[in-house]
């Protein structure tokens, strides 16, 4: 038994000096929980403070930024939602007495550490949100950033973090349905890793994280507590707080994907029986966090046993026992009535089970190890009111020199030759390329309710079995766009995911949102992750959708160097039946090919200028998010009406890159022309293709739907141009006057850049 710092001690050595700093606390932050208790901290108070006071679970630099999302609100967009920000996760009735919750959180540091294990805890993490929520989950994607392609230790992480997500997802039963893996050198050092989960419950169902009821009982279940995952409070380890335990601890934690699935059904089990009146995944800060939330939105009183912990290292610390991230663990609060029955379905499901204490009405956290008091806080000042940073801001003092350099000035191919090399060029580039080495290596319809998954445009799950009821998801970053304007770059994320959701047939919903930055220190960081936030807010409220939760994720940098301002957005969306989905590319011969919406000259920061140009500058592509707005209102009565057999966005690689991806969906090659886009919208006819201008779609209608199809988009006032043909018999893909490509040189193009870095596809 290692020997812990009590309260008594705390109050008879108040000189003592305690390690503040190595666990990232500032000095001022120390004098306030002194200030807070009126003595200095217990070892074990101070391992809490620190880990619930840190960036990544207080967001203390980020709070008075994100307080814009529960202020920009219509009632439009409370409508549906019936658990919004400050819980595990959000969610939103998508009718019929179901209801759906979805999350997206990052793993990025992790993942660069240990990216198998980072990047499989990632997954397991943001699953048990939606478990704590009395979900089943349904599905997983992720969002994932990698240095250089061509870099030596690329490979190590792309190989780590995607057999790692794999693994976790394939184990559990879980299908990935989408998202998205971009290659850049200024992710080198700091790769991004959001996983996504979504998980489906009836109304009824539906649990909250909270401690109610004095005499309850707070039981700890699932996997025993372990030594890994404490990460940067390894110093609370016996070379400062005891004298003989091991001074290190692993960083990243040990994910057991059995473990969590027997979790999962458990859970479900323990739900349907109503045993559980509150319940809390243990994930950052472990034990810290699940006792302090809980308590905090519950009666505020709770009384634990530490030492009633079951342990499979028991050398640990009380100190380490609280902070361990160890995974697979859910913690509950369960009436003393209830507790037979709650303890017979974990033997059940042989999940290990220990009752650690009880809810109280003291208004007070406290915490005994062997007896002896180690902890007794105001919970609420542990998880809810920590620091509140107003960082200071400063407008990048190299900003106005980037957007002054336009992609406008870089040549333009004048032949159909040139143009040709550069299309293949940029679908073989990449960021453009196929991520099918990576994608084959998921599970992509387990479960047997998915309709629609890679390579279409967003993921679609069945809910209901009899109805056909079902939700859709997409998410979206582009870090070069924010780069030159986070405010719109933010925008440009959240269009491009709203439409993307929209090609599906579905109607979006609500938004959850994963916002990596750099140092919160840096003022021109936190101008960036300002702007971006705001453009949130902003459109989120032009569209009138909520965002639902998110996390933030500061410090992805190398030394001085940030990586570019990356807000990953997540769209959900409901459809009626999934029987009408649309995916993205045609699978018949003959049906007319529509561009919708106008094409600008807008190629800065675009695919084009960084693959053929090597260039980054200018201002990101207009938003119109009514635009968009009207664009997803036709393409949902498009679907129901039945008139459309296939809808691609036009985003990255604009319509070279939407091309490419629509004849390789099914193999059904096209003839296309580009004289009227050139001639309406006044743009040259690189621009046509490889313009990235928004609110725009290519659609497939058959012809005997043509009439009716036009005049849908006339009754809208969509801009609307018939710009090709499907054609199955060519085997190729033509640009009339220009170019033409066989569809199997553009796949062998289009599929090579992975398995040649990487080695061959797996599972092709």
């Amino acid at each position: 038994m290692s020997i812990a710092d009590t309260v008594e001690n705390a109050v008879a050595t108040p000189e003592r000096e305690q390690p503040y700093e190595a666990l990232g606390l500032k000095a001022d932050e120390y004098a306030k929980i002194r200030e807070i208790l009126g003595r200095r901290p217990t070892s074990g108070e101070l391992a809490m403070y620190s880990v619930m006071w840190s960036e990544h679970c207080s967001y203390k630099s980020s709070k008075i930024y994100l307080r814009q999302f529960g202020q920009k609100v219509s009632p439009a967009m409370k409508k549906n939602l019936m658990v919004g920000m400050g819980e595990n996760a959000g969610v939103v009735d998508v009718g019929e007495g179901w209801a759906v919750t979805f999350k997206v959180e990052s793993h990025n540091h992790p993942s660069y550490i240990e990216p198998f294990q980072g990047a499989a805890t990632g997954v397991g993490g943001i699953v048990r949100d939606i478990i704590s929520m009395g979900a089943r989950p349904v599905a997983v994607m992720d969002q994932l950033r990698f240095g250089a392609l061509e870099h030596p230790d690329t490979a190590r992480v792309v190989h780590g973090v995607t057999s790692g997500i794999s693994f976790y997802g394939n184990c559990l039963g879980l299908p990935n349905i989408g998202g998205e893996t971009y290659f850049d050198s200024v992710y080198q050092g700091n790769p991004l890793v959001n996983a996504l989960s979504v998980g489906v419950l009836r109304h009824e169902d539906l649990h909250l994280a909270n401690a109610r009821g004095v005499g309850n009982k707070v039981v700890l279940f699932g996997a025993r507590t372990g030594g890994d995952g404490i990460g940067g409070a390894s110093i609370l380890a016996s070379d400062t707080f005891s004298a003989g335990g091991p001074t290190k601890r692993p960083a990243v934690q040990v994910g057991d994907p059995f473990a969590e699935k027997v979790l999962i059904e458990c859970c479900l089990e323990l739900y349907r029986g109503s045993l559980v009146e509150g319940i809390q995944d243990l994930g950052a800060a472990g034990i810290s966090c699940a006792t302090s939330e809980l308590a905090s939105n519950g009666d505020g009183g709770m009384f634990i046993e530490l030492d009633k912990v079951l342990l499979r290292d028991p050398s640990l610390t009380a100190e380490e026992i609280l902070m361990s991230e160890s995974q697979e663990r859910m913690m509950a609060i369960v009436e003393p009535s209830k507790l037979e029955g709650f303890l017979a379905v974990t033997a059940k499901w042989d999940v290990e089970t220990s009752v650690l204490g009880e809810v109280t009405d003291t208004g007070r956290l406290v915490i005994n190890w062997h007896g002896e008091e180690i902890v007794n806080v105001e919970p609420r000042t542990v998880a809810v009111d920590g620091p509140v940073y107003e960082r200071p801001v400063a407008y990048p003092s190299w900003i106005d020199e980037l957007q002054a350099s336009s992609a406008s000035v870089l040549p333009r191919a004048t032949s159909g030759d040139e143009l040709r090399s550069e299309f293949l060029r940029l679908i073989g580039s990449a960021n453009m390329a196929s991520k099918e080495w990576i994608t084959n290596q998921y599970d992509r319809y387990v479960l047997g309710n998915t309709a629609l998954s890679f390579p279409d445009d967003g993921g679609m799950v069945r809910v209901d079995e009899e109805s056909g009821l079902g939700f859709a998801l997409a998410s979206d970053a582009n870090g070069r766009y924010c780069q030159l304007d986070p405010y719109r770059g933010a925008q440009l994320a959240l269009a491009e995911a709203y439409r993307n959701v929209a090609v599906t047939g579905a109607t979006p919903v609500a938004v959850s949102d994963c916002l990596n930055f750099g140092s919160p220190e840096n003022p021109e960081v936190m101008w960036q992750f300002s702007q971006a936030v705001e453009g949130l807010a902003d459109g989120c409220l032009e569209l009138e959708i909520p965002v639902t939760g998110g996390n933030v994720s500061f410090y992805n940098q190398t030394g001085s160097q940030p990586i570019h301002p990356t807000p990953v957005v997540a769209v959900l969306g409901v459809i009626d039946d999934v029987a009408r989905r649309v995916p993205s590319g045609w699978q018949d011969e003959g049906s007319n090919l529509y561009l919708l919406g106008t094409t600008r000259s807008e190629l800065d920061g675009s695919a084009w200028a960084g693959v053929i140009h090597d260039h980054l500058g200018g201002r990101p592509p207009q938003v119109s998010l009514p635009a968009e707005a009207a664009l997803a209102s036709l393409l949902q009565a498009g679907a129901i009406e039945g008139l459309i057999d296939s809808a691609h966005d036009l985003s990255d690689g604009g319509l070279a890159q939407t091309l490419a991806e629509s004849v390789l969906r099914f193999g059904i090659g096209a003839r296309v022309w580009l004289d009227e886009i050139v001639e309406r919208d006044g743009v040259s006819v690189s621009d046509a293709l490889f313009s990235e201008s928004t609110a725009r779609v290519l659609v497939a209608v058959p012809r005997e739907d043509d009439v009716k199809f036009k005049g849908l988009c006339a009754g809208r006032d969509i801009p609307v141009l018939r710009i090709g043909v499907t054609d199955a018999e060519s085997g190729t893909l033509e640009v009339q006057g220009q170019f033409e490509v066989p569809l199997a040189e553009l796949s062998r193009t289009h599929r090579a850049a992975l398995p040649e870095q990487f080695g061959p596809v797996v599972g092709g």
